[in-house]
């Protein structure tokens, strides 16, 4: 659907709610052209904290061994 946006301003609460009930897109134009769109929200279900970090942390080498690295600190 496209609207001018003189329309859009007096009827914006009306179709705020017609695009969260139908799921739809208005476009809203400005001497013909279009300038903005308005669209819905889509919800996402909400995520559980536990596993979020699964398979964000790579163990490479043994922590607790010596790198063979000095350190000034050793000094």
């Amino acid at each position: 659907m496209i609207i001018a946006a003189g329309q859009f301003k007096a009827e914006c609460l009306k179709l705020m709610d017609r695009v969260n009930e139908n799921h739809e897109e208005i476009i809203i134009s400005k001497r013909g052209k279009p300038v903005a769109k308005l669209v819905p929200i889509e919800n996402e279900p909400a995520r559980s904290i536990f596993g979020y970090t699964r398979n964000s942390v790579k163990n490479e080498k043994n922590i607790v061994e010596p790198t063979g690295e000095h350190w000034d600190a050793e000094r």
